[in-house]
């Protein structure tokens, strides 16, 4: 399933926003990692409903992913 691409670009910015402020980074670099991240694939490309989930879930998950690299 494919969410509308308006919609879903609100989700970014409110997940880029609670992900920098749970890592502590600019707002800009939390962007620039988001559309490098594997979380961003997968919400892009629809697996598993990701779009779906709640901003705070992916946050979480980018956050997990930011602190591994």
């Amino acid at each position: 399933m494919n969410a509308n691409p308006i919609l879903l670009q609100k989700k970014y910015s409110r997940v880029i926003e609670k992900f920098a402020q749970k890592a502590g980074i600019s707002l800009d670099d939390a962007l620039g990692f988001f559309y490098h991240s594997i979380v961003y694939q997968l919400v892009r490309e629809g697996v598993s409903d990701m779009h779906c989930m709640s901003d705070a879930y992916l946050a979480e998950e980018l956050y997990m992913e930011y602190t591994k690299k």
